[in-house]
């Protein structure tokens, strides 16, 4: 199927590692112009490298901390530059896991984790609308994940969060071509993953045994492949949805 995505822009934040990198790999591989925003230069350079081989015409490296309004302000600012005054295709991939422990409960705890996981998608989408309202066409599409845990995690209201001021979103954008979609992640193989939440053989085995129907992690290009379909303009009637990407580990898994 052609996504007839060849030449459009977009800008993915996040993209330094795992889903980041699948996603910007599959919009490379449609011929997307693509900005990639995230902490590490390194890693972004790494990336941009992979994308140009997989077909993007242009990728550009956008270096700044999104979770504070000067880093948000940074990356669409150095966004619009380089693609010309316009996103047609914002990825807001940015967020991460916050476990909460019994010492960490303070403000700085929960404001932190909130504006990494809902206020920088919000800050970043304000200032890229505005040309997609013009031209009748945008994408934006909001990576959130699970909803509910045994333990709390600062990520989880923070997400809850986002997925409503999505769907609300998509009531006021769809009347200028603008679809608003959510993504969720179930287990992806990434550094968070495989290092952090599951860093043993043996943990892998018993998580995906005990929550995972289709019997194994899922790999950062099969979310990418969704991200690009939903960018798409054959995508143009999928608006205000929240689509799991979990190996039907949703339906079971607590």
């Amino acid at each position: 199927m052609d996504l007839m995505l060849a030449g459009r822009t977009a800008l993915v934040t996040g993209a330094s590692a795992g889903i980041g990198v699948g996603i910007a790999n599959c919009l490379a591989r449609e011929g997307v112009r693509l900005a990639l925003a995230g902490r590490n230069r390194s890693a972004l350079e790494q990336v941009a490298e992979r994308a140009r081989e997989h077909g993007a015409p242009d990728v550009f490296v956008l270096v700044g901390d999104v979770a504070t309004v000067a880093g948000c302000q940074s990356v669409v600012d150095g966004a619009l530059a380089a693609l010309g005054g316009r996103v047609d295709i914002l990825i807001n991939n940015a967020g991460g896991s916050r476990p909460l422990g019994l010492a960490e409960e303070t403000e700085e705890f929960w404001e932190e984790a909130h504006a990494l996981n809902f206020a920088s998608a919000r800050r970043i989408t304000k200032p890229v609308v505005a040309p997609m309202r013009e031209h009748g066409f945008g994408r934006i599409i909001n990576v959130t994940g699970a909803l509910y845990g045994k333990a709390v995690n600062g990520a989880g209201p923070s997400k809850a969060a986002l997925l409503a001021w999505s769907r609300a979103k998509s009531f006021e954008l769809a009347p200028y071509g603008i679809t608003v979609n959510c993504v969720a992640p179930g287990r992806i193989n990434s550094v968070q993953i495989l290092e952090r939440l599951h860093p043993t053989e043996a943990s892998r085995e018993s998580y995906i045994r005990e929550n995972i129907p289709a019997g194994r992690f899922g790999e950062p290009e099969e979310f990418g492949a969704l991200v690009a379909f939903l960018s798409s303009p054959v995508a143009g009637y999928i608006s205000g949805a929240h689509i799991p990407v979990d190996g039907a580990a949703v339906r079971i898994a607590v």
